[in-house]
């Protein structure tokens, strides 16, 4: 199985602002971390992906097929979890996944077993029969992952899952997507670079609609294994440091400030030393 993206380009606001430039690549079972500023092209990939959105030129093949041409097949293999998604505050968390489930085509004896499952796995069996309009924001997110996951989909798509979750649940959802995308194709765009450092089979870094890279996480890491360092300075200092490098951390011990910054050449002006690289330090090197 696998999904091949082709030379995706898309322009918006009258040929002003290049959304995807050239974007191509191909995927196969696993987990792959989207990772970009906001405008980099991220939501614009996925909805061209889920066919949503047509892009001025290229193409995406499921197995060696157009999805334009797959139309409905395409979709039945497709679950999408959207950052921001109108909910029916009146519905009840079940009914909106049967309401869901007669949308993507169920059998109401699939629907009946898969249901319950999926409000257990997302940790809502307790509130399956409260309004959605009583729900907080991270419940509401757990509740558009069940829905994504309804039809058992081949390429999962989610924005920005883990959004509003508490540790613990994201932490649930982090090590369940990971345990269910053996056979799948899953694209979890998201800010929270921790909840794809350890499960994605590879990173992509896309910026102003443009692929920068896509590789494992050891692989990027390894690359900048040399540009991360720990500064121990003065507190009279932290401003001059904060200005002259990416700053991705700042903690104190008990007579010094630690500055943790991203940069091409060792700060030789201050006491350092070189630390192992993070995805947060990779985002920062990139983004920032």
């Amino acid at each position: 199985m696998e999904l091949i993206i082709n030379d995706l380009c898309k322009t918006y606001k009258n040929g002003y602002v290049k959304a995807l430039n050239n974007f191509s690549a191909e995927l196969t079972p696993g987990v792959y971390g989207l990772l970009g500023p906001n405008g980099a092209g991220k939501s614009t990939l996925m909805n061209i992906i889920t066919d949503n959105l047509n892009a001025d030129s290229g193409e995406v093949l499921f197995d060696g097929k157009n999805i334009k041409r797959l139309g409905k097949d395409y979709r039945s293999v497709l679950g999408y979890m959207p950052q921001q998604q109108g909910l029916y505050d009146d519905f009840t968390a079940n009914r909106f996944l049967w309401y869901m489930a007669a949308l993507k085509g169920l059998k109401k004896k699939e629907a009946k077993g898969k249901i319950p499952r999926l409000l257990e796995t997302v940790n809502l069996t307790s509130a399956a029969h409260k309004k959605l309009g009583s729900f907080s924001g991270g419940m509401k997110q757990r509740v558009l992952i069940a829905q994504a996951l309804l039809n058992d989909p081949k390429i999962l798509i989610l924005d920005e899952p883990t959004a509003g979750l508490d540790p613990k649940e994201r932490i649930r959802i982090r090590n369940f997507i990971s345990t269910i995308a053996k056979d799948k194709i899953v694209i979890l765009a998201t800010h929270v670079v921790s909840d794809v450092e350890f499960i994605a089979k590879e990173i992509i870094l896309l910026k102003d609609g443009e692929l920068l890279e896509k590789d494992t996480c050891h692989n990027l890491l390894k690359a900048i294994e040399d540009k991360v360092f720990e500064i121990t300075s003065l507190s009279c200092d932290l401003a001059k440091i904060q200005a002259s490098y990416r700053v991705s951390n700042i903690y104190r011990d008990d007579e010094n400030i630690i500055s943790r910054v991203v940069a091409d050449d060792p700060p030789e002006e201050y006491k350092y030393q070189c630390v192992k690289p993070t995805l947060e330090d990779l985002y920062l090197y990139y983004f920032e």
